[in-house]
């Protein structure tokens, strides 16, 4: 049995997490914390912390499990340079699941970008379009910024120098080199992302839409699964779906 706290347990996701991890065997919910609780007055009941609260409170949960030796999956984005490298560092003692997306099928969608980008070529322009519902307060999406960062991988450029956030007046023509990253907001949609891959003649286009958030639960909820008996470090829902080292 795969014991789990669920930190932000008043918020979207949280209340969605409660509710999948009901329906799935060998998940116990041992706590729900929100801001009026402490974690370390529940934290030693756990085998592993989801957090899908802010990112400016990841930081201390973490430490908190690295202290008790419990795992962590951190749902959180809009992480500072030096969040991140906190993060990073915690994570040499615990085992931590830090995906951008915990959907199946986004993951999937981050495995097909990395393989079309690397048929196609740099003959293709890339544009990355997301679009998330009104009260989502960071830009661009984690998701959207996990695709851009497999395309300028597999395109050998530091990201912060092609990424393009955004046209407006005359900017000149399009380079060959940069990556176009768009973001809509606008009423209560999940989640859309989409990737453009366009050249002379012809389009490709890969499109995910969620359509509800219990998809980004199950899919939290099997990465806790997963970590137990995990080596201290960072994976993602790449390592966990076993889709790191799949061939086209």
């Amino acid at each position: 049995m795969t014991k789990v706290i669920i930190s932000g347990s008043k918020g979207r996701m949280g209340q969605a997490l409660a509710r999948c991890a009901a329906a799935i065997p060998g998940i116990e919910v041992v706590a729900q914390i929100d801001l009026a609780d402490n974690l370390a007055d529940t934290i030693e009941k756990a085998d592993v912390l989801i957090d899908f609260t802010f990112h400016e409170t990841t930081v201390g949960f973490a430490e908190l499990c690295a202290k008790h030796g419990k795992a962590m999956v951190i749902g959180t984005t809009g992480h500072s340079d030096d969040e991140r490298r906190a993060l990073l560092d915690i994570a040499k003692r615990i085992p931590v699941v830090w995906a951008s997306n915990f959907s199946t099928g986004v993951n999937t969608l981050f495995w097909l970008t990395r393989k079309a980008a690397e048929i196609l070529g740099p003959a293709y322009d890339l544009e990355v379009v997301e679009m998330h519902h009104r009260f989502k307060k960071d830009a661009p999406s984690g998701t959207a910024r996990s695709l851009a960062e497999i395309l300028s991988e597999v395109r050998h450029e530091q990201l912060s120098d092609v990424i393009r956030h955004g046209r407006e007046g005359v900017v000149g023509e399009r380079t060959a080199v940069e990556i176009g990253m768009h973001s809509i907001r606008g009423g209560d949609v999940v989640g859309d992302h989409t990737v453009m891959f366009a050249t002379l003649g012809e389009r490709v286009e890969l499109t995910h839409k969620a359509s509800s958030r219990d998809t980004f639960a199950n899919g939290a909820l099997r990465a806790a699964q997963w970590l137990i008996g995990k080596k201290p470090g960072v994976y993602d829902m790449q390592d966990v779906l076993g889709l790191r080292d799949l061939k086209l």
